[in-house]
């Protein structure tokens, strides 16, 4: 199955420009565009799962959903710290 091609096009600084031709040598690369899509690649993947191991189990999802459903009571010390942020506030 052939993959529909797009075109994305933009504007970098000279000095940018010179720094990654620059890598282009030192890492191997044919031209410009094969390094910026493997760079821009590399970064999309690992924020993709750096995004998807956050609740990565079960039991993760279950803890974070039942404290956003089911929030514990506020203790002394969030009572104290909420009573300070009002005064701050007023203060203003």
């Amino acid at each position: 199955m052939a993959t529909e091609m797009t075109r994305l096009d933009l504007r970098i600084s000279q000095k940018q420009k010179s720094t990654f031709e620059q890598v282009l040598e030192l890492g191997g690369f044919r031209s410009l565009t094969d390094f910026l899509i493997s760079a821009a690649s590399e970064k999309a993947e690992a924020i993709i799962e750096r995004h998807n191991n956050w609740l990565a189990s079960e039991n993760d999802r279950k803890i974070f959903f039942d404290a956003l459903l089911n929030p514990p009571a506020p203790n002394d010390k969030l009572k104290a710290a909420m009573k300070k942020h009002a005064e701050f506030k007023v203060k203003k």
